[in-house]
């Protein structure tokens, strides 16, 4: 015992230093700003706003079950079997395709393209009539809607980055099916980013299938009375300040929001705001085959439709060929654009999402929050420390200082992390101090055990932290575990106590075992061996 005392006292000093850097960094104002840019505060301290999103993953099954709709009319085509009709006849059942009209000799030559791999994840069913249905597998329905949600998650997450939002919580909601919650600490203009992270940016570009027409009526007469399979009618404006007035689009999109590689704010020839956009390799392929076949000059030429969340915004014609390059159009204001070009880069939500809940904290309560939260802490540590002095008495002074650098300790793991501190969060730093006396409280009266039955001052404090060792480590191992498990499931303010939790078990460990019974060895040291009756 006793050894190496000096190596230990500047190892502990060095952890406290380094632990010190991590609450305030380099010093830059006052204390108080210092400590604010490296512990970053939750939502219930700093105020900000709260949601909880319900996303539709039926709109994305659907649009998904249409593409394969228009590639199984393709690849029917191309094994000899053309004038087939595929799609989504009952629009209520968005994971069934229906092909009708196949010769009853082609039979088997379409059974081969329904078996092929771009259609595995379907249940194929002949009809008697020359009719097949093809249902998405339940399992793929499933992993659909899941890809969907984690989309949603990430392109929502891109978008509040470009804002600059510290440390926000974007993640599912365990509470329902396809929920998503999202936390934002320090928002200053929530209106704008509930506006941002609602509008689903859906950008699709429509072959014009027929109108304009001045209603819906109107439209339905002019088609016979019955909106074709492969075509829905969509409201909007030919232009910027036209009246409202009624398309028939074909259903399946040529280019959408996911085909979108760039999306830059600009302005037109007379000076109004614009979008420039930029399609990836794939999709400026498939645009450029669409637009030559109905460009002005071919023999079938047509119109094409910009759609913005399921709204004409502009009706054009196709004079010449297009690629990869273009300009969107449609009466924005300078903010319209820059928030649409954002929402295009960070890429388009896979599907429409609706507010199940929003709430909004005020700086004021947060700071109120803060206050409280750090009396409770201090009168609480108070409180032990004035119990452990006067029941352990000079020991009760190593508990204290190891108390105080525990503290310190979390901290500055906290402000090395980047990790949020939440309300919860205090309570898992109160709940620390609490989990320290308790391991000291175990060291102590191991020791007062050892001391009783006849040991030396230095083989009772020996004894005491080697007998103690093991209790501590199962009590420690088993709540870290718990508070993973915690973090693992919980939400956002859950998330902060379990941090917070173990971080704190982690430092005590430390500065229970290694810094109390360093400081018994110091104290010891300086003594006479067995000639010394220790304060405890």
């Amino acid at each position: 015992m006793g050894k190496n005392l000096a190596g230990k006292t500047a190892f502990i000093v060095a952890v406290l230093l380094v632990f010190c850097y991590g609450i305030v960094g380099i010093p830059h104002g006052g204390l108080k700003e210092s400590i604010a840019r490296r512990i970053n505060l939750g939502l219930d301290l700093k105020g900000g706003v709260h949601l909880v999103l319900e996303v539709h993953v039926d709109e994305a099954i659907a649009s998904s079950v249409d593409r394969d709709a228009v590639r199984l009319q393709t690849e029917l085509a191309a094994a000899g079997i053309p004038g087939v009709s595929a799609g989504r006849i009952d629009p209520a059942r968005s994971e069934t395709i229906v092909v009708s009209g196949i010769p009853t000799g082609k039979l088997s030559d379409a059974r081969g393209v329904f078996n092929g791999p771009n259609y595995s994840s379907y249940d194929v069913a002949s009809g008697g009539d020359g009719t097949t249905t093809l249902t998405m597998k339940q399992q793929a329905a499933h992993e659909l809607a899941n890809r969907t949600v984690d989309t949603s998650i990430e392109t929502i997450r891109e978008r509040v980055d470009k804002l600059g939002v510290t440390e926000p919580v974007i993640q599912k909601y365990g509470l329902g099916d396809n929920q998503i919650l999202v936390e934002l600490p320090g928002v200053s203009d929530p209106g704008r980013v509930e506006e941002i992270i609602q509008s689903t940016a859906k950008l699709e570009i429509h072959a014009v299938a027929g109108g304009p027409f001045a209603s819906d009526q109107e439209a339905l007469q002019s088609n016979g009375g019955v909106i074709p399979a492969d075509s829905v009618l969509m409201h909007g404006a030919a232009s910027a300040g036209a009246p409202d007035q009624v398309w028939l689009l074909k259903r399946v999109s040529e280019v959408e929001g996911t085909d979108f590689r760039d999306a830059q704010p600009s302005t037109d020839q007379n000076g109004r705001p614009n979008i420039t956009f930029t399609l990836t390799t794939e999709a400026g392929d498939r645009f450029y085959k669409y637009t030559s076949e109905h460009s002005a000059t071919s023999a079938t030429p047509g119109s094409m439709a910009i759609v913005l969340d399921n709204k004409v915004k502009e009706v054009a014609s196709i004079n010449s060929a297009i690629r990869d390059r273009g300009e969107i159009e449609g009466g924005f204001t300078k903010q319209q654009a820059a928030d649409l070009s954002l929402m295009l880069r960070t890429g388009a939500l896979p599907a429409t999402i609706t507010f199940l809940e929003t709430r909004t904290v005020g700086p004021s309560l947060g700071a109120a929050s803060i206050r409280q939260g750090v009396m409770a802490a201090v009168v609480g540590l108070t409180a032990v420390m004035v119990f452990m002095l006067l029941y352990y008495r000079g020991a009760g002074i190593n508990a204290c200082l190891a108390l105080i650098l525990n503290l310190i300790i979390l901290l500055g793991f906290m402000g090395f992390a980047g990790s949020v501190l939440t309300l919860p969060g205090i309570a898992g730093v109160i709940l620390t101090i609490g989990m320290g006396v308790d391991s000291n409280v175990l060291i102590f009266e191991r020791i007062r055990e050892e001391l009783r039955a006849g040991k030396s001052a230095a083989m009772a404090v020996q004894q005491g932290f080697g007998h103690a060792w093991i209790t501590i480590i199962d009590t420690h191992v088993t709540t870290i575990v718990s508070a993973l498990i915690l973090f693992l499931f919980g939400t956002g303010p859950v998330r902060g106590f379990a941090v917070t939790l173990a971080f704190g078990l982690l430092a005590n460990l430390f500065t229970a075992v290694f810094v109390s019974r360093m400081i018994f060895e110091a104290h010891l040291k300086n003594k006479e061996r067995g000639a010394v009756a220790l304060s405890i």
